[in-house]
């Protein structure tokens, strides 16, 4: 029988890149507003090009927080050199929405999905962890000054081969990454193939005689806004699993946890791990669906591709029996009014299990203080 040969992309950007630029600046809004007040709502949206920034939306909030200085700051800590010109549009949340949300109620309707497999150790999809490994590993050498000539923007792609459904090698790393006017393109290629790429690749056991593309224009000098507009919510299949799951639509960054287009896909994430850590499947995915104002979900859908040991019915009725799915009780179980934020978009969503360098900022969301609920379906 012939081999099923199949390729499968990812990408991810960094930090720099204009998108998470915005993404950064809104979700440290966020951030502020809940260092003061747990009961801040905030839905802040940010555009960036060349040297504006525009911060918008509605917040409703008692936390006295500086909008301008806030995404000054955000830039500067990036690694951008410029001051940029900030155009502050912030209004109050509508007593419309407010009404429903008081009471406990979704802030809005949607559909959020969650996912996991065996892939990894992260339990997430192979091509999406290298994707944001290589941006991870290329701005920590940039930050410590190993990489020489980089700048803040980058871009990463990474496609893997599968066969009859596993990947078994690494076809094509691409980088795309800012650098300075005078630089060295030899070594600074040479550099990204042997202390990005291939590190990476060898982390997770895979080939490094892959097809390797850097900078396909020939030049990236001009990056960031700069180079191309941002937008809060537009990187949302990177923040996520890469297009190896669906995705609902809803943004993440720059919306309080009474969203559910951020906390149910959250709490959506933590089910799908820990029921893929539990062993009863090899792959899950999730999708919950709220309407605004009302605070249980209106569906659970699970799907395990066929690699689960207990019915799927019986996976959702555990759910509904041991998980409080309301945004009340999602907040509550992964603890979502903390201010942590701003840095949830520097490296995914999913996939991690702290946000910082120093293991201190957790993402709750990752845990797997579930599994024996799950467990004990396969008794």
């Amino acid at each position: 029988m012939k081999e099923d040969i199949r390729l499968f992309t990812s990408e991810a950007v960094s930090i720099g890149h204009p998108d998470h630029v915005c993404d950064m600046i809104s979700d440290r809004v966020l951030d502020e507003c809940l260092k003061q007040d747990k009961n801040a709502r905030v839905a802040c949206e940010t555009m960036a090009k060349d040297e504006f920034i525009i911060v918008s939306g509605e917040i409703s909030t008692t936390a006295n927080i500086n909008i301008e200085q806030i995404a000054k700051d955000t830039v500067k800590r990036i690694g951008y050199e410029y001051t940029p010109r900030v155009i502050n549009l912030i209004s109050k949340q509508s007593p419309d929405i407010a009404q429903g949300v008081d009471i406990g109620g979704a802030g809005d309707q949607g559909i959020m999905f969650g996912y996991a497999n065996t892939e990894t150790e992260e339990y997430t999809p192979l091509a999406i962890t290298i994707a944001h490994e290589l941006i991870k590993l290329a701005t920590e050498l940039r930050e410590n000054g190993e990489f020489k000539y980089a700048g803040p923007d980058m871009k990463s792609q990474v496609t893997l081969e599968y066969v009859d459904g596993k990947a078994t090698r690494i076809h094509t790393m691409l980088m795309s990454i800012q650098h300075k006017e005078e630089f060295n393109e030899k070594e600074f290629k040479e550099f990204i193939k042997k202390e990005i790429m291939d590190k990476i690749a060898k982390k997770h056991n895979m080939n490094t005689d892959f097809k390797v593309l850097i900078n396909p224009t020939g030049k990236f000098v001009i990056g960031g806004p700069e180079g191309d507009a941002g937008l809060t919510g537009r990187k949302i299949i990177v923040d996520t699993y890469g297009g190896y799951a669906p995705h609902g639509g809803g943004a993440f960054s720059g919306k309080d946890p009474s969203k559910v287009d951020r906390s149910a896909a959250y709490m959506a994430r933590y089910l799908a791990k820990n029921i893929v850590a539990s062993g009863i499947a090899k792959e899950c995915l999730i999708q919950l669906s709220y309407a605004i104002g009302i605070a249980e979900p209106i569906s659970i859908y699970i799907d395990c591709k066929g690699t689960n040991l207990v019915q799927d019915a019986k996976i959702i009725e555990t759910i509904y029996n041991n998980f409080d799915l309301s945004p009340r009780g999602i907040i509550e179980k992964l603890e979502l009014l903390n201010p942590i934020y701003s840095e949830t978009c520097n490296g995914g969503h999913f996939g991690r299990r702290y946000l910082d360098k120093e293991n201190k900022i957790e993402c709750t969301w990752e845990k797997l203080d579930s599994v024996d609920i799950f467990k004990k379906l396969l008794k």
